[in-house]
């Protein structure tokens, strides 16, 4: 899960082996890391309520590929809902929190295992 929790549920998704970017990747692994992608996607939707799932590779600043996984929620402030994730102020979004966040994170964990 992303740190720090701009929208709860917020993951990220990292390959193994971790690589610059997803053209650095022969296309099987390409389309499983993209795959993969979508399960996490579609987890954190049910999980979180969702009304829809953001995705984001870029790699510009981190040269590591990585994506991001945004659950967008019904209840977000006006004008945030229709933005990029990154219209939030994101110093001011709570961290990572174990506690608070671990029903989920397992309950991602469990859903992705199957």
């Amino acid at each position: 899960m992303g740190d720090p929790q701009v929208l709860p549920g917020y993951c990220l998704l990292l390959p193994d082996p971790v690589v610059p970017h997803l053209n650095a990747m022969p296309p099987a692994a390409q389309a499983a890391f993209l795959a993969d992608m979508a399960r996490l996607g579609e987890a954190v939707f049910a999980r979180t309520g969702a009304v829809r799932v953001n995705y984001a590779l870029f790699g510009n600043v981190e040269p590591a590929l990585h994506a991001h996984v945004f659950p967008r929620l019904a209840n977000e402030p006006p004008g945030q809902r229709e933005a990029h994730p990154w219209s939030y102020d994101w110093s001011r979004a709570r961290p990572f929190d174990a506690v608070v966040d671990g029903a989920l994170l397992h309950a991602l964990r469990a859903d992705l295992a199957k």
